[in-house]
């Protein structure tokens, strides 16, 4: 009877060893195969989920600031949302978004264009190509360099004092655009260092008082394209 007692327990811890080793095995399975695949696939749903989001709505906005009939605000408000668009929805949104920059480049270069319609135009830049050498290269084939240095040439010529204002913002804003596109781009930084009067401009710049900003990026702009070791 003993001997039959000893057997029964030894098959049951048995039993529960075996139990245990299958749950553990399981529990491995899980974690190493399906969930991984299982995850890795709602990621990938996911992506391509928002970056036909993000592309649908930037066609939308392109299709405003296309459209001729319509402001010029509106249609830089259009450029606006595109630029953040292209920003919060990084590489996939920046390549739906190039598509319209040369639109933006073209109204920057509309001589009755307000200093507000070109802030706004300037920040739909700025946010396409921070931190995206993708679009800092398309920027630069676009000419957008030249196009944005042509602001820091003009001069206010009336003496109203809002008018004043509206243009150095321009120029404070044209300043953040370049540091977006110069940051970690060697091949911007030689096309600005050409601009020999650059350095003049930006110095002028960095002693005006830029309340309200986090950086006075006329002064980071200088440092980034290494005028301060000439």
């Amino acid at each position: 009877m003993a001997k039959s007692s000893c057997f029964c327990v030894r098959i049951w811890l048995n039993t529960c060893r075996c139990f245990v080793r299958l749950c553990q095995h399981l529990y491995n399975f899980w974690n190493v195969t399906v969930k991984r695949c299982f995850f890795k696939k709602q990621e990938e749903e996911f992506s391509s989920v928002e970056s036909i989001f993000h592309k649908e709505k930037i066609v939308v906005f392109g299709q405003t600031l296309r459209d001729k009939s319509l402001p010029l605000e509106q249609r830089a408000q259009a450029a606006h949302k595109i630029g953040l668009l292209a920003f919060t929805g990084g590489l996939p949104a920046s390549r739906f978004a190039t598509e319209y920059m040369k639109e933006v480049a073209n109204l920057l270069k509309n001589e009755e264009t307000t200093p507000k319609v070109k802030i706004l135009l300037i920040q739909s830049i700025a946010c396409w190509c921070y931190l995206n050498p993708v679009s800092q290269k398309k920027a630069k084939h676009m000419q957008l360099i030249p196009i944005l240095i042509k602001f820091f040439e003009r001069r206010a010529n009336s003496t109203n004092q809002r008018e004043i204002d509206e243009n150095r913002l321009v120029k404070f804003w044209t300043c953040y655009a370049l540091s977006a596109m110069t940051c970690n781009n060697l091949s911007v930084v030689n096309e600005l260092r050409e601009h020999s009067a650059l350095k003049y401009h930006l110095h002028e710049l960095a002693c005006d008082v830029w309340v309200g900003w986090p950086e006075n990026f006329a002064e980071v702009l200088y440092f980034l394209i290494g005028l301060h070791r000439n």
